[in-house]
This record gives C-alpha cells, structure tokens and sequence, in this order.
C-alpha cells in the first residue's frame, strides 16, 4: 500500500490527516484544521464531508462538484483565532487549479464545539 501526503499539503499520509476528520474517527481541533480538511475533501470529491462542516445558518441544500476540476496545491496565507480558546476565526487562503488559483478568506464559527466553515470573501484571484 502506497501511503500518500495529504492533499491538504501537509508532511502527513492522508489517514492521519484530512482524512480521519472525512471519516468522522476524529474531529478537527483548529479553523485552520478544518479548512484543510475541506480543502482535501474538495480534492477527494467529498460533498458529504463539505456540506456536514458548514454552518447550518450558511450551508446549501445540495453541494454539486465539479469532476474536471483539478486542486494543484494549497497556501496557507494567514489565521486570525480559530485555536482551541476561541469561537471565531478566519482563514486565507490560495487554493490552486489546473489553470489558475483563487484566494479566500474564510469564516469559521464553533457551534456545539465543532468547528464548521461560515462564508468567505475573494480578496483576490489569480490565473
């Protein structure tokens, strides 16, 4: 068995990383945990994992993918919050494509201790 680094960009293999939150065998103990995690599930196809991880005040009824989209890499740009002491925190982003990338902010807020993905800006893209 061929053990991959996770997509999320991390040095770890995709079991022990994203893909134990996929799974639901553990739960994503940061914002910035989470957002790589829905990153991978991106990367994965995982409409499932990205709609159980978004808040229910924000999240669509349905999540339709698109299958030729090809994730390349993930830069981290910057956190603000989103520790174990805190109930907010924000993200950004640069999430690359076959074709170019895109830049988010994102928002993440606990609720019944779980970190779930609120809404983001588009500060800016590229590509």
């Amino acid at each position: 068995m061929t053990t991959r680094s996770c997509p999320c960009g991390l040095a770890q293999s995709y079991d022990a990383c994203c893909g134990r939150f996929h799974t639901g065998a553990a739960a994503a103990p940061t914002a910035e945990a989470l957002m790589r995690s829905r990153y991978s599930a991106f990367v994965k196809g995982d409409a499932g994992y990205l709609l159980r991880t978004w808040h229910p005040r924000t999240r669509p009824e349905r999540l339709d993918l698109d299958p030729g989209t090809r994730w390349t890499g993930l830069e981290v740009l910057g956190t603000t919050g989103g520790s174990a002491f805190h109930a907010t925190g924000t993200v950004t982003f640069r999430a690359s494509y076959r074709g170019g990338s895109l830049v988010e902010r994102s928002r993440f807020e606990r609720v019944d201790g779980a970190w779930v993905y609120v809404d983001g800006d588009f500060p800016g893209e590229a590509g």
